[in-house]
């Protein structure tokens, strides 16, 4: 005689094997403790997982690119802002892309002290130490 599923008894835990599962894996050949092992872990609450989960998100970081991006257009003479723009940060480097040969020399040699010295003002020389220029 079967059971039929609706006479069985209900586990507290469904990914909980039971008894008879742990029998008919062993039987079969499965390792079940990667599943127990995970079933043990605890749960945690958000408040303690979010600020890592931020971490690795960067988003401070993100946040700060953005907020930059936003500033540079009132910040930095708009002939420059016409042929350049950021386009990231890392470690304290502001890369920004500009769109001619000519326009990268120009603000290389004469306004690359000028624009860092702006940013640097906003945002802290912490967040920004140096500025790259590239054509791009």
């Amino acid at each position: 005689m079967t059971s039929s599923p609706a006479n069985r008894p209900r586990r507290k835990h469904p990914a909980e094997p039971s008894p008879r599962d742990k029998v008919l894996a062993e039987w079969r050949g499965v390792d079940l403790s990667p599943l127990e092992r995970a079933n043990a872990m605890a749960a945690r609450s958000t408040a303690e997982i979010m600020p890592k989960v931020l971490k690795k998100l960067r988003i401070d970081q993100r946040q700060l690119e953005t907020e930059i991006l936003k500033v540079w257009n009132h910040l930095i003479d708009p002939s420059v802002v016409a042929h350049a723009q950021p386009t990231g940060l890392h470690k304290g480097t502001l890369f920004v892309s500009v769109d001619s040969s000519v326009w990268l020399d120009e603000i290389v040699r004469y306004r690359r002290e000028e624009i860092l010295a702006r940013l640097q003002h906003s945002f802290g020389s912490d967040q920004i130490k140096r500025i790259s220029f590239k054509i791009g």
